[in-house]
């Protein structure tokens, strides 16, 4: 099986040579809606390759300072639980630890608002599949984590079969993380059991849900807001028709000549919506990332933080187009390509050299050279493993070769490897 090939050969790579010994961490935990050390917390080390398994535990001193014990070069995360929310921090090999901020909690919080919400449709084969992203700012003064089991709620069509449902945290490096939505009173009602951090500058909290629908070539969307929400975005394909219920204030965007965009801007909480598409047809995932409004978009960057154009503007989607088009997958395959094209934090020290091939440097030199070969090497092969891995992974998912449960499991231990994998290149 092609997942368990990846995770033999990943292993290999991260562990080849390492000495299995334990090392102390230290760090710092601050309370940022006081402004006072977080005293009291409790910090976990966890392994996210075994099921996020804890393996040490502290707490946080009256300075907001702690120790913790390392037992293995096993990929960990510190993670800092206050008043019931996570926050996650990497956790090095050894030395200290970067500081995390953590905020009170609260159910509801006051500053928080849905940015966007823009829905990619795509239709074939009897079924339509939609990609929903919302952006989710938290602005609240003092700054305040919203969190409870139901800290962020949606409504899908009642005949939604969920593929997949991901929250991105406010953090520079973030990753999505693989959720389980939970069922929240009628039918197509569902819930995230994920906290809504405040804002980090411009990094929002972001939820993606990928679902199929029945398709006879006609649907209907009723799409009601959680929250107050700035854009409501629909894109589709050329090929389809996109259709505007009565009263609804979709107005279309004609920026890009790819694909068809509609916005319904400054929508109220539980307002229904209204909209048609019909036809079939996919997205130009080819043209991703060249030309057009997109072009430029960082990968590995973040949008959100304010819209930051006027709202007369021609599209004020764009900014995120770069991260719909194409699916989730496939973006993130695309930014880890960006990101593995060219291992990082190599100066002067060729990959393949050999040990001793400059006969002009010291003894020590050619020493420290030829170790940090060693270490660039086998970086440079993991990271070349990662990349094939990625696009096997989503080549496999669109043939059907893996399961869905298969492919989230999958490639969230991609995901923790990628991010270990790029810190140490």
């Amino acid at each position: 099986m092609k997942s368990m090939r990846f995770f033999a050969v990943a292993f290999s790579l991260i562990f080849a040579g390492a000495l299995a010994q334990a090392a102390q961490l230290s760090g710092t935990v601050t309370n940022k809606t006081t402004g006072k050390p977080a005293s009291g917390d409790v910090v976990v080390l966890v392994e996210p390759m075994t099921g996020m398994t804890e393996v040490a535990r502290a707490t946080v001193d009256a300075s907001g300072h702690y120790s913790i014990n390392r037992p293995s070069n096993a990929p960990a995360l510190i993670k800092v639980l206050h008043q019931g929310a996570e926050y996650f921090a990497d956790a090095p090999q050894t030395g200290t630890v970067p500081e995390v901020s953590v905020y009170d909690v609260a159910a509801k919080v006051d500053g928080v608002f849905i940015e966007a919400d823009v829905m990619e449709l795509e239709a074939a084969n009897g079924q339509l599949h939609v990609l929903e992203r919302y952006f989710v700012h938290n602005t609240s003064n003092p700054p305040r984590t919203q969190w409870s089991a139901k800290s962020f709620e949606v409504i899908l069509p009642e005949e939604a079969v969920i593929e997949l449902a991901q929250g991105q945290r406010p953090k520079t490096g973030a990753l999505p993380t693989t959720l389980r939505l939970q069922p929240n009173g009628p039918k197509g009602h569902y819930s995230f059991n994920f906290p809504i951090q405040p804002d980090e500058g411009e990094k929002d909290t972001q939820f993606n849900i990928s679902y199929a629908l029945p398709y006879s070539g006609s649907f209907t969307f009723h799409p009601q807001e959680p929250l107050s929400a700035q854009n409501v975005g629909v894109l589709l394909p050329k090929s389809m028709t996109f259709t505007a219920g009565s009263g609804s204030p979709f107005a279309a965007i004609n920026q890009d000549p790819n694909i068809q965009t509609y916005v319904a801007r400054n929508t109220q909480p539980g307002k229904a919506l209204e909209f048609t598409v019909s036809g079939s047809g996919s997205m130009p995932r080819e043209d991703q990332g060249a030309g057009g409004p997109t072009a430029g978009a960082q990968p590995g960057g973040q949008p959100g933080g304010g819209i930051g154009e006027p709202i007369n503007t021609p599209d004020p989607l764009s900014k995120y187009k770069f991260w719909i088009l194409g699916g989730l997958a496939l973006v993130f395959v695309a930014a880890a390509a960006f990101l593995l094209r060219k291992p990082a934090g190599v100066t002067g020290v060729p990959v393949a050299a050999a040990p001793g091939a400059n006969s002009t440097a010291s003894a020590s030199s050619s020493s420290a050279a030829s170790h940090h070969a060693s270490v660039a090497g086998k970086n440079g092969s993991l990271l070349a493993v990662l990349k094939e891995e990625l696009f096997a992974l989503e080549s496999d998912k669109l043939t059907g070769a893996v399961t869905q449960a298969e492919y989230a499991e999958t490639k969230a231990a991609l995901e923790v490897v990628l991010r270990r994998a790029l810190k140490k290149s």
